[in-house]
């Protein structure tokens, strides 16, 4: 059960009350700091007030207010996007639902190994990118190329950490060249990393193919986590992945 500590809760000296947890019992520790944690952080509370499906909406949120790459009338990718609060973000910033007068009116497409429940605005199927055809898909149900692909997928966790970063930069890398094959020219590619070391392959890989990559912590993004996002803008075309690096450094 969750109580909050007693305290002086009105006038000055008013100090914001933390919720702390019991342990329950069969509850490990660990899920009993984690709901704590969730029950404390004002991204969870903001989420529930602002209506989206997850506190990850608020770091698509602040990438896009740095980069403004969800400008009205973008089509826009989001891999694996379950449960759905990028998409949500895309579908108001895009104007997917044609809510802004005389703003261009966007697309917003979701793609995701398990189904999804309906988002307003986006269209939502359930695909694996990485299979055959998938990018061909992509294009029909977008009726062109994107300009944005976004990404905020992760590989389910080993709990090595060594392994679990190869095993997100290789999806990254899978996600990048999907995003290869699908781009409009000038489009961008935005994707959640973890800090670790080998970086450094997709790092050359994005740098050939687009005019400038960014890697950003957004402020959503918990201080004690080791993810960050990486923010490639101005994509080259298709076969400037092999060209020599021209790209602007991070």
């Amino acid at each position: 059960m969750a109580k909050t500590p007693s305290g002086n809760t009105s006038g000055r000296g008013q100090r914001e009350l933390r919720v702390r947890v019991k342990t329950a019992k069969g509850r490990k520790l660990s899920s009993t700091l984690w709901l704590e944690r969730q029950l404390n952080d004002p991204y969870v509370q903001r989420a529930k007030k602002e209506g989206y499906r997850g506190r990850a909406a608020f770091k698509i949120l602040e990438l896009d207010d740095k980069f403004r790459f969800l400008v009205p009338g973008a089509r826009v990718v989001d891999l694996g996007c379950a449960p759905g609060g990028w998409c949500q973000v895309a579908v108001r910033r895009v104007n997917a639902l044609g809510e802004k007068s005389g703003k261009k009116v966007g697309k917003v497409l979701g793609v995701d190994l398990q189904e999804v429940e309906p988002i307003a605005g986006a269209e939502v199927h359930q695909l694996d990118f990485l299979e055959d055809g998938a990018d061909n898909k992509v294009k029909a149900w977008l009726g062109g190329p994107a300009d944005v692909v976004m990404s905020d997928m992760a590989a389910a966790a080993s709990g090595h950490k060594g392994t679990d970063h190869l095993r997100i930069i290789a999806l990254c890398e899978a996600a990048a060249e999907f995003a290869f094959d699908v781009l409009e020219e000038g489009g961008t590619f935005v994707a959640k990393v973890l800090a670790g070391g080998a970086e450094n392959e997709l790092q050359a890989i994005l740098k050939r193919a687009f005019t400038k990559v960014a890697n950003v912590k957004p402020p959503a993004s918990r201080a004690d986590s080791s993810e960050k996002f990486v923010v490639a803008t101005g994509f080259r075309g298709r076969r400037a992945e092999d060209a020599p690096s021209a790209a602007t450094p991070a």
